[in-house]
Order: structure tokens, then C-alpha cells, then sequence
């Protein structure tokens, strides 16, 4: 079972910027991989997916905002975050994914979130 490790997270004032990592222990070349949130309360809900040949998926509150950029030599993908509110406050979690729909259900491995504070 591939594991999943975020890193990344902190506290950043409205407006600010963070770059999450997720580096995984085997080869993520042939897989979508996808960031889904979790505020305190509610439910996990998709953020971004890129599958193996690059194509993304946004969520429609993070578009123009977020991005999602792989490095499959590293293993790696990232979540780059901008223009960043208090909403966008969670914890993120990083996926590999069956395919590419951005639901939690698509989801076969999952990492242990990384927490992201949005302050106004």
C-alpha cells in the first residue's frame, strides 16, 4: 500500500500564499492524484485532481487560485495555494485515485492531512 506523507501546512494571514507537498513512497507516474479538505464539521470535499497525463480538475471555489502541479521523478505532487481566505481553512489531505472523478469515493489511499489556517 502506497503511502502518502503532506507536509506544507501553517497558518497565513488572508490574501497570503502556501505550497503543500505530498510525497509518496512508490511511483505516482500512472496515477491521478487529487487534494480534498475537511473544515471542522463538514465533509471532505474534493479540491483538485491531476491524472497521469496532466489533465486537472478544480473545484469551483479554488479556481484561479489553486493549482496542482505533479513531479513524478520526485514522487510528488503539490497543491499550490494563492489568494488564500478564511474559508479555505482545513485540513488538506492528499489522495491516489482510481480515476478521475474528484469524489472521495474514487479515493484508494489517503494521507494523514496537513492543517492549513486561514486568518483574517
Amino acid at each position: 500500500q502506497v503511502q502518502l506523507v503532506e507536509s506544507g501546512g501553517g497558518s497565513v494571514q488572508s490574501g497570503g500564499s502556501l505550497r503543500l507537498s505530498c510525497a509518496a513512497s512508490e511511483s505516482i507516474s500512472s496515477a491521478s492524484m487529487a487534494w480534498f479538505r475537511q473544515a471542522p464539521g463538514k465533509e471532505r470535499e474534493g479540491v483538485a485532481l491531476i491524472a497521469n497525463d496532466g489533465i486537472t480538475t478544480y473545484a469551483v471555489f479554488v479556481k484561479g487560485r489553486f493549482t496542482i502541479p505533479r513531479d513524478n521523478a520526485k514522487n510528488t505532487v503539490y497543491l499550490q495555494m494563492n489568494s488564500l481566505k478564511p474559508e479555505d481553512t482545513a485540513m488538506y489531505y492528499c489522495a491516489r485515485m482510481r480515476g478521475r472523478q474528484l469524489s472521495v469515493t474514487w479515493a484508494n489511499a489517503w494521507g494523514q492531512g496537513t492543517q492549513v489556517t486561514v486568518s483574517s
